[in-house]
C-alpha cells in the first residue's frame, strides 16, 4: 500500500540542488515517486512498505542536504515563516556589511573610470601597493565573513562532485582573490603585463548576489501566501455548550457531537450542523462565491467561513484533518508540491548544467591564455569568473515551482482545488469535455412532477413502502420522493433492508415486502414485466423525461417521473468550451430521450445515454481515442471510475467523498463558470511557467557565450564578472517576480464578480 509523507529539505540553493534531491529519492528502491520543490524547500514522496521515513532522510543526506519529516502542517508552516524571517534578517545584515566593505574596494579599484584624476590622488596618496593591501584586506574580509555560506555549501559539493550554484560562486570569486593575490604579494610571478588586480570583481560578485538571494528570499516568502491565509482561517478557540452554559475552549479539545455557539462576526470553528438559529455564511474562502448563504437548522456548516448576521448553534461533524478547511489546505500543499511534466526536462538539463558550465569555463581559461597576444592570463582569468558567474541555474530552478505554487494558491482561493499539479499543464492539452448529468449540468434537486400507481395497488401504501426505502439512498432522486412522500404526510418507516444498485436503482425489505425501485433495465434484470406501464409513462418517455418505475414483490406498482432544472451556468459554459475549439459530450445512466433533450438544450455534441458507472468509463476510453486527451466533471459516487479514467478529473466540491477523491480538480462551487475559470488559470499558469523557462535559459544560452569572450574579437565587448554577478542575481528575482503576476491574474466572470 502506498504512503505519502513532506518532507522538509534545507540546504538547496538552485535548480541542481534540486535534482540531486530529486534523484537521490527517486533512486531508492520502493519510492514511487517524489517531487521537490525548490520553491518551497520541500519534498512530497509516495513510497511502500520496502522503504522507510528514515531512508528517505539518509538519500537526502546522502545527497548533501538535511531534511526532516513534516508531522505537524502548522508547526512547520509556523518554523517555516520563522526560518524565512531569521533568513531574510541574516541576508540582510551580511548584504550591508558586505556591501560596506565592498564600496571602498569598488572606489578605490574603479574611481578613476567616473572621476580620471582619482588615480592620479590614490597613487601620490597612498601609493598602489598599499591601495591593492588595503583592497586585499577589506576584499578577504568579504569573503571569510558574508561570503561564508558560498564556501560551506559549495565546496563541500564540488568534492562529492555534485557542483552547485555556491560551487560555482566560490570558485569565480576565489578565482578573482587568488590571481589578485598573486599579483599583490608575489608580483614577480606573474608576467609584467599580467600585473593587475581583481579584488573589486571578487568582492561585489558576492556582494550581488548576496542583494539577489535577499531580494529572491523576500519574494519567495510571497509565494506561500495562500496556504498561509488558508492557515490563518483556522480558529485557536471555540465557544462550546455544556450543560446549558456557554465555555470558550481551545479548538483541540472539541470532538465530535459537541455543540458549538458562533456570535455574528466570528468564523465558524469546525464542520458542523445546525442545531438552532438562524444566519448567513460568507463562503467564499470555501466556493469563492462572494454571497452570503443562509443557514437553518439542518444546514452544513464549514470550518473558517464567517458568521455575519445571527447566532448559530451547530453540533460538531468533523476536526482535526477530517474538516473541509484541513482537506483544502492538503490538496493545496499537494498539488505545490507537485511536479510538472514539463520539469523532468528542467531537471535532466540541470543536473549537468553546472559540470557544464565548470567545463565552458576551464575551456574559455585555455583559449584566451593560448590566444590573447597581450595579458593573456588577464583575459583568461576575468572571461573564465564571468562565466562561472552569469551561468548560475537559480532561475531555471525557480522557473517551474514558482508559478505552479502561486497559480495553484489563486486557484483556491477561487474555489478551484488542483489536487495534481500536473492537471494545470494537462488541461491545456485537452481536446474535449465529457459531462455528468445530474448534479452536473442540472442542479441535482430534482422533485417529482407526476406519480401514477398501476392496477389494484392503493397509491398511499406504494409511496410509503416506495419513500421509506428511499429514505436510506442519498441519490438526489431519492431525496425527491422522500420530499413528495412528506408533502402527501405519508410518514416513512425504517426498511428492514436496503441496497444501492449503482446506476440503475435501489432494492429494499420494508414490511417483509421486497421492493425495486428505479430504471426500466432494473425491472428487466429482475424479470419485472412492463407490460401493464400506463399509457402516461409512455408518453413521458416520447417528450424526454424518463419514467421511473416502483416494483412490489415483483409486480409492476407505481411509475413516476421528475424534474432536475438545468443550472443557469452550464449553457454559458458549453459555449465558452466550444468558442475554445473543445469538444463536449453528456454521459449519464438517464434514458436516452431525457439525455437528448437536456443536450440539445445546452448545445451539447454528442450523448451517451443509459449506462452504467462501467459504461461511463468506456465512454470515456471511447472518447479519448477519437479526440484525444479528454476531461471528465461529475460529483457522485457513481462517476468516481470514469474521473479516475480521464486525462483530467473535475469533481463539484458538493458531491461526494468518493468523487472527490478520485479526482485531480475539486470545484468548491457547484456553479459551473468556475470550470471556465480553471482553464484560464491552467492557460495563465503554464504561459508563465513559459516565460519563466524561457528568461532562465535565454539568459544562460546567450549571455555564456559573451562571458566566454566570443564578440571580443569582433566588437571589442567583454562581460565584467561584477555584470555578470548582478545579471544572475536578478534573474531569479525577475522569475519569482513574474510567478508572482498570477496572484491577480484576471480569470473571467468570478473575479470580475469579486
Amino acid at each position: 500500500m502506498s504512503k505519502s509523507i513532506r518532507l522538509s529539505v534545507e540546504g538547496m540553493s538552485c535548480a541542481s540542488c534540486a535534482g540531486r534531491v530529486d534523484k537521490a529519492l527517486n533512486g531508492l528502491d520502493g519510492v514511487e515517486e517524489a517531487s521537490v520543490n525548490l520553491a518551497s524547500d520541500s519534498a512530497e514522496v509516495k513510497y511502500s512498505d520496502k522503504v522507510s521515513v528514515d531512508d528517505l532522510i539518509k538519500a537526502v543526506k546522502g545527497a548533501g542536504y538535511d531534511a526532516h519529516e513534516v508531522v505537524d502542517r502548522d508547526k512547520q508552516m509556523r518554523e517555516q515563516r520563522e526560518q524565512q524571517a531569521k533568513e531574510m534578517r541574516t541576508l540582510k545584515g551580511q548584504l550591508w556589511l558586505s556591501a560596506l566593505l565592498t564600496l571602498p574596494v569598488f572606489i578605490l579599484a574603479m574611481g578613476n573610470h567616473m572621476v580620471p584624476v582619482f588615480s592620479e590622488w590614490v597613487h601620490n596618496s597612498l601609493g598602489l601597493q598599499t591601495s591593492w593591501w588595503i583592497q586585499l584586506v577589506l576584499t578577504t574580509v568579504v569573503l571569510a565573513v558574508p561570503g561564508a555560506r558560498f564556501y560551506k555549501l559549495g565546496i563541500p559539493a564540488l568534492f562529492r562532485g555534485a557542483p552547485d550554484m555556491n560551487s560555482l560562486v566560490a570558485l569565480g570569486a576565489t578565482a578573482a582573490w587568488g590571481y589578485s593575490v598573486v599579483a599583490t604579494v608575489f608580483p614577480s610571478w606573474l608576467p609584467s603585463e599580467s600585473v593587475n588586480v581583481y579584488f573589486e570583481a571578487s568582492a561585489v560578485i558576492v556582494t550581488l548576489i548576496l542583494a539577489g538571494r535577499f531580494m529572491e528570499a523576500r519574494a519567495k516568502s510571497h509565494t506561500s501566501d495562500a496556504i498561509q491565509r488558508l492557515m490563518s482561517l483556522q480558529s485557536k478557540t471555540a465557544r462550546v455548550v455544556r450543560d446549558g452554559e456557554v465555555t470558550e475552549v481551545d479548538i483541540a479539545e472539541l470532538g465530535k457531537g459537541d455543540e458549538i455557539e458562533v456570535r455574528p462576526g466570528e468564523r465558524i470553528a469546525l464542520d458542523g450542523e445546525v442545531s438552532s438559529g438562524d444566519s448567513y455564511v460568507n463562503e467564499a474562502m470555501i466556493t469563492g462565491e462572494p454571497e452570503p448563504v443562509h443557514k437553518e437548522k439542518g444546514d452544513k456548516v464549514v470550518g473558517g467561513t464567517l458568521n455575519e448576521k445571527g447566532t448559530l448553534r451547530f453540533k460538531v461533524t468533523a476536526t482535526g484533518e477530517g474538516t473541509v478547511l484541513a482537506q483544502i489546505i492538503r490538496m493545496v500543499e499537494q498539488a505545490q508540491g507537485s511536479k510538472l511534466p514539463i520539469q523532468d526536462t528542467v531537471n535532466r538539463i540541470t543536473l549537468w548544467f553546472v559540470p557544464a558550465v565548470m567545463l565552458v569555463a576551464l575551456l574559455t581559461f585555455v583559449v584566451w591564455y593560448f590566444e590573447a597576444s597581450e595579458s593573456a592570463l588577464t583575459f583568461a582569468l576575468v572571461n573564465a569568473v564571468a562565466v562561472l558567474i552569469i551561468a548560475c541555474p537559480c532561475a531555471m530552478g525557480l522557473a517551474t515551482p514558482t508559478s505552479i505554487m502561486v497559480g495553484t494558491g489563486r486557484g483556491a482561493e477561487m474555489g478551484v482545488l488542483f489536487r495534481q499539479g500536473s492537471a494545470l499543464q494537462a488541461l491545456q492539452q485537452s481536446k474535449g469535455v465529457i459531462f455528468d448529468k445530474t448534479g452536473t449540468l442540472t442542479e441535482g434537486k430534482p422533485t417529482i412532477t407526476d406519480w401514477v400507481t398501476v392496477g389494484d395497488f392503493n397509491e398511499k401504501e406504494v409511496l410509503t413502502l416506495a419513500a421509506s426505502v428511499e429514505a436510506k439512498s442519498e441519490h438526489p432522486t431519492a431525496e425527491a420522493l422522500v420530499n413528495y412522500a412528506k408533502e402527501q404526510d405519508i410518514k416513512v418507516s425504517e426498511p428492514d433492508s436496503f441496497e444501492a444498485i449503482s446506476g440503475l436503482g435501489a432494492t429494499g425489505k420494508v414490511d417483509g415486502k421486497t421492493l425495486y425501485i428505479g430504471t426500466s433495465e432494473l425491472m428487466q434484470d429482475n424479470n419485472i414485466s412492463l407490460d401493464s406501464e400506463p399509457d402516461d409513462a409512455k408518453n413521458w418517455s416520447e417528450s424526454g423525461r424518463t419514467p421511473i418505475y416502483v416494483a412490489v414483490d415483483g409486480k409492476l406498482a407505481a411509475v413516476f417521473t421528475q424534474d432536475d432544472p438545468i443550472k443557469s451556468s452550464a449553457k454559458e459554459l458549453i459555449k465558452r468550451l466550444h468558442d475554445d475549439g473543445l469538444k463536449t459530450a453528456m454521459v449519464t445512466g438517464d434514458a436516452e430521450s431525457t439525455a437528448k433533450r437536456i443536450a440539445k438544450e445546452l448545445g451539447i455534441d454528442e450523448v451517451v445515454a443509459n449506462v452504467k458507472p462501467d459504461g461511463k468509463v468506456d465512454a470515456v476510453k471511447r472518447l479519448k481515442k477519437e479526440w484525444g486527451q479528454v476531461i471528465f466533471v461529475g460529483d457522485g459516487i457513481n462517476d468516481a471510475p470514469a474521473l479516475a479514467s480521464a486525462d483530467v478529473g473535475f469533481a463539484i466540491g458538493t458531491g461526494t467523498d468518493v468523487a472527490i477523491e478520485s479526482a485531480d480538480v475539486v470545484l468548491m462551487s457547484d456553479n459551473l463558470t468556475v470550470v471556465q475559470q480553471a482553464f484560464a488559470l491552467s492557460e495563465a499558469t503554464m504561459r508563465n511557467i513559459r516565460q519563466n523557462l524561457f528568461w532562465a535559459f535565454a539568459y544562460n544560452t546567450a549571455l555564456i557565450p559573451v562571458a566566454a569572450g566570443v564578440l571580443y574579437p569582433f566588437f571589442g565587448i567583454l562581460l565584467s564578472p561584477m555584470l555578470a554577478a548582478g545579471a544572475m542575481a536578478l534573474s531569479s528575482v525577475f522569475v519569482i517576480t513574474n510567478a508572482l503576476r498570477l496572484k491577480t491574474v484576471s480569470l473571467g466572470a468570478q473575479t470580475e464578480k469579486e
